[in-house]
């Protein structure tokens, strides 16, 4: 191994979310709430990339995501790939996508909101892409990305 290189330990299984913004990393972090698995978790953050300049990366042991936190990922870093771990091989690999509407995930930003008032799990219609705007199925706030809260 090169003296400039550093190595790190190959995943036997989990999951290895790519392509994150630099500046979203810790973000995605937070909002997956990784800081309460007791699974080993390797973070590496501003890695070179051709795609994005800079770019950051998690990779997580012996867990695979659900659907909520892939649509967590794709309204922070909608340019992140997930790559499915077994045995050391990458079984699958694939961009996360922006569903076309959200349930639960995302904070209505309306304090008259009956999400806000109720026991009723939010939803939100994705209106664009990029920049991503949301708008609420209930009282039809829109969101637009600076705006977006997770629960």
């Amino acid at each position: 191994m090169d003296k400039k290189e550093l190595k790190v330990v190959a995943l036997r299984n989990g999951t290895v979310i790519d392509h994150i913004p630099s500046d979203k990393l810790f973000k995605v972090v937070s909002i997956l709430q990784l800081d309460k698995v007791p699974n080993q978790i390797t973070i590496g953050n501003n890695l070179e990339s051709k795609q994005l300049g800079t770019k950051g990366i998690v990779k997580i042991s012996d867990l695979y995501l659900d659907q909520k936190s892939i649509d967590k990922i794709a309204l922070l870093a909608p340019a992140a790939n997930l790559n499915i771990i077994h045995d050391y091989m990458v079984k699958e690999k694939f961009p996360v996508r922006l569903p076309e509407e959200v349930t639960d995930i995302v904070r209505c930003s309306n304090p008259k909101c009956i999400t806000n008032n109720q026991p009723v799990p939010t939803k939100f219609r994705i209106l664009k892409k990029e920049p991503i705007q949301a708008q609420c199925c209930y009282c039809e706030r829109v969101l637009k990305e600076e705006e977006i809260r997770f629960k």
